[in-house]
């Protein structure tokens, strides 16, 4: 049986904030490793029943960046959803919840950059 690993590098300031994120896949073309400024890992516990998870975010990711990061995390969660369980009715639902809370985000950005 083949093992692939991922390595996941964080590097925090005095105060434990997330400065750096760092990553690379043991099965990955990519010569070095690549940086992000934010990540969402989740594991499911199958004895307890619920989903263990990290997330970080590093001080300089910006507010739309985390918009934007949610939007695509939302998409492909309902693209993992459908696949994984052939719900497509609610797949799209989760699709237009994504839309509909962009949108929103970028209403509100609109309306805050008027004052």
């Amino acid at each position: 049986m083949q093992t692939s690993t991922i390595k996941i590098d964080v590097q925090l300031d005095h105060e434990k904030v997330p400065q750096q994120i760092s990553w690379k896949a043991s099965d990955s073309t990519a010569d070095t490793s690549q940086r992000a400024k934010a990540m969402m890992i989740s594991f499911w516990d199958a004895a307890d029943k619920s989903a263990l998870r990290i997330d970080l975010w590093t001080k300089d990711m910006m507010v739309d960046e985390m918009a934007d990061f949610f939007y695509q995390t939302f998409m492909t969660m309902a693209d993992t959803y459908n696949r994984a369980t052939q719900q497509t009715e609610l797949a799209e639902e989760m699709k237009t919840f994504a839309k509909t809370f962009y949108s929103k985000f970028r209403d509100s950005q609109l309306s805050s950059n008027k004052l």
